[in-house]
Parts: structure tokens; sequence; C-alpha cells
């Protein structure tokens, strides 16, 4: 940037007055954001698959609750096709805020959530993974820090290219439609009901304190909530 900022004060011709050049003005905005900007970053996952035929499914609970949570407080996403995922950012308590949804399919999210990490410099104790649990019953919420994938390949994609140490919301899906179902991949990428729909949103405003939590350092593992 201060290199940039050089080469094109260059070009235009930098005024007598430097206070009124527009470059320097933009340099010296830098430099204190830099300077005073002294929260942390978090970095919230809600995983899925992309594309309509997706929207409904259970295996994309982690997006739909993050679409929820993104509404509330007022963040918009926008597609950053050179990472793979949709991303919204704000402003918590001091911390900088980024919500992700991998747009790589559901198995590869760790790809992506590599890049971005990488990019921004979140260490893996600052990233909170939000997804579907078929060993939970639906609505079900639990939350962890690191330990076993426990079969989700999702996490298993994060953990294998962030590392240990990630914080996670697990929500059921379990219902007892799958037990007449031996296809656990038919099940997780089936429909969800109407009623199925009903029980999540009543979930949401307790996962949201989960995802407030986390942001605020208050984040621990447990069983029911």
């Amino acid at each position: 940037f201060l290199h940039g900022t050089h080469l094109l004060s260059r070009r235009v011709g930098m005024r007598k007055n430097k206070d009124e050049c527009p470059l320097y003005l933009l340099y010296h905005i830098y430099i204190s954001f830099s300077i005073h900007y002294t929260g942390s970053m978090k970095c919230i996952i809600g995983l899925g698959n992309p594309g309509s035929p997706y929207e409904r499914t259970r295996h994309n609970v982690g997006y739909r609750v993050l679409d929820a949570f993104a509404d509330s407080v007022s963040a918009s996403w926008q597609r950053k096709a050179s990472y793979r995922a949709s991303i919204a950012e704000y402003s918590h308590s001091g911390n900088k805020v980024l919500l992700v949804k991998p747009e790589a399919y559901y198995n590869l999210s760790g790809e992506v959530v590599q890049a971005i990490t990488h990019f921004y410099k979140v260490t893996p104790e600052d990233v909170l993974i939000i997804h579907d649990e078929l060993a939970l019953p639906s609505g079900t919420i639990r939350t962890r820090i690191g330990g076993s994938d426990a079969g989700n390949n999702g996490v298993k994609s994060i953990t294998s290219h962030v590392g240990e140490g990630t914080a996670r919301i697990r929500v059921g899906i379990a219902t007892t439609l799958r037990e007449t179902m031996q296809d656990d991949a038919e099940y997780v990428l089936g429909t969800m009901s109407p009623d199925e729909l009903k029980v999540l949103a009543d979930a949401q405003p307790a996962i949201e304190r989960s995802i407030d939590d986390f942001i605020s350092g208050r984040f621990e593992h447990t069983t029911h909530r």
C-alpha cells in the first residue's frame, strides 16, 4: 500500500500543502487504523453445499443458521470468487467478525477456510464451525472445542487444512425418518420438512447466544442448550 501511494504521488504530483493531497490523507487514515485497531478477528463458518438444489437440505443447516445470524446483525453477504465463498463482515465489541459460507462442496470446506484464515491471519482457536449433526436429535444444540470430527467430512476437511483447536456448534438433525433409511448420505441431503424448519428456527436464539459467547471469549464445551 505504501509503495503504491508513493508511486501514485509521483505521477499526480504532491501539492505544496501535503494536507490537501488526497493520497497523503489516505495514507494517514491507513496508518491510524493500523495503529489503533487492536481487536482480534473471529471467523464463523457455516457449512453447506452451494446451489439452489441444496438450500433446504439437512446438510445445509450451517448455511441457514448463518444466514439468519447475518440478518440479525445487519451484515451483508458478498460473493468472493477468489476464495470460493460468500463472506459478510461486522464488528462486535471491538472484534472484527467474518461470517463465511464456503462454496466449495461440503467435503472440501477446508480448502476455503485455509485460504481465508491464511490471508486474514486467523488462528484455529478463533474459528467457529456451525454444522449439522446426525448423531443428535433435531433441534438439539451442543458445543465443543477441538476433539474428533465424529465422521463429519466438512469438519474433517477443515481440521486437516487448518489444524486442531477450532470451536464448533453442532446442530442436531436426526428425526424418526432417519430410522427408516439405511443411507446416511441420502438422509442428510434430503429436504427438511416444515416441522424440522420450525424446530431449527426455535433453536436459533440459543445458537446465536453461543456465537456471541464465542466472539466475546466465553465459549464453553457444553452438553445441551
